[in-house]
């Protein structure tokens, strides 16, 4: 292993590759982006020329095969997550896969077993797990200030999907709706804060009527998501998610409520900014909980997404665990806890009834 990690990038977003996951790479030291590979060859070679990236791919076959890698890092949609991450692994690469792992546990559960044979680093990027806020609000927790957890409250709300033409997102071939989209976010920060989920019930509803791909029908996947939780520690939770709620100037709105034994924790994310708020058992008041210093190093506190450019979290983690061989977390592992959810809510409002998880 040299001093940088040679690492190829499979995807050319706009919003994800090229304003977020691509500069990270660039302007990190440690990482080498080499390759690059999309299905539209104008598209790469224009990501290729702004990030001065060596070799141009149109198959990811070919990339894994000839582009010299020791990492690969999957920014594609949810329906190409499992194969391109199966030949990853079988090429001995590390890799990194955008949240949810996969289209179901199953592929989730091969995924993972095949990462730790083969003896590499996994990561799933769920963003929200690095930021300050969630953060602090995770050492809030650990630490007691809420004591035994009753009940929690989550939601994440936007507008992005109110239009009706066709997404890939609201396929039901290539995802799982906006329950695969930002349900998989708040799944994972369930699961991290509170631990195992072990009981699913779900509605999932598709309010908007879109167009298919060019025209076609197709199998139109949830736009709207609630689900009830069982947790393994007894705590119950409920959860919604949306893209077709209008937020306003807000963008998209996150909530997370936490009643315990020993008090109460509230926060809050908008684009405009994020909160925090606890009271304690005895308390009266609800009180502000500024996120400490520690937590932001030299981010901008007016920016929490700026941690991902001033600290090592993020993609920048995952090359880190790969040159000083450390575990790095959220991996696959985690990605399968949170896709056997996601399956549990979809068979849920298969059989309106609660499942089990196994």
């Amino acid at each position: 292993m040299s001093e940088k990690v040679r690492v190829g990038v499979v995807g050319t977003s706009k919003w994800w590759a090229d304003w977020f996951h691509l500069p990270k790479l660039k302007d990190y030291p440690r990482a080498e982006v080499t390759a690059i590979c999309g299905r539209n060859r104008e598209r790469v070679e224009e990501l290729a020329k702004k990030y001065e990236i060596p070799s141009v791919f149109t198959d990811y076959r070919e990339m894994i095969e000839k582009g010299g890698l020791e990492a690969l890092v999957v920014l594609t949609p949810d329906d190409l997550h499992y194969p391109l991450t199966m030949a990853a692994l079988d090429a001995g690469l590390h890799v990194l896969c955008e949240k949810p792992l996969a289209l179901n546990a199953s592929q989730a559960r091969e995924m993972y077993a095949k990462a730790e044979a083969v003896g590499v680093k996994h990561m799933v990027f769920f963003t929200y797990r690095w930021l300050p806020h969630y953060q602090y609000l995770k050492t809030l927790i650990d630490a007691g200030y809420i004591g035994r957890c009753f009940h929690c409250h989550m939601r994440y709300e936007g507008g992005y999907g109110r239009a009706n033409q066709y997404g890939w997102r609201f396929d039901g071939k290539r995802g799982n709706g906006i329950l695969g989209d930002l349900g998989s976010h708040m799944i994972h920060l369930a699961q991290w804060y509170l631990g195992d989920v072990v009981k699913v019930s779900a509605h999932l509803g598709t309010f908007v009527d879109r167009s298919g791909p060019e025209g076609q029908p197709f199998e139109p996947a949830n736009d709207s998501a609630s689900l009830t939780l069982q947790f393994a520690n007894g705590a119950h939770g409920t959860m919604h998610v949306s893209a077709v709620a209008h937020v306003g100037e807000r963008g998209q709105e996150q909530e997370i409520l936490f009643h315990g034994e020993a008090g109460t924790l509230e926060a809050q994310a908008t684009y405009a900014g994020e909160a925090i708020r606890g009271a304690r058992a005895e308390a009266k008041e609800f009180e502000a909980l500024p996120v400490p210093d520690s937590f932001w190093g030299a981010a901008d506190k007016s920016d929490s997404w700026s941690v991902f450019d001033k600290q090592p979290v993020g993609v920048r983690l995952f090359i880190d665990a790969i040159l000083d061989d450390r575990p790095v977390s959220p991996n696959f592992y985690d990605g399968l806890k949170v896709q056997e959810v996601i399956d549990a809510a979809v068979e849920s409002q298969r059989k309106g009834a609660w499942v089990s998880l196994p």
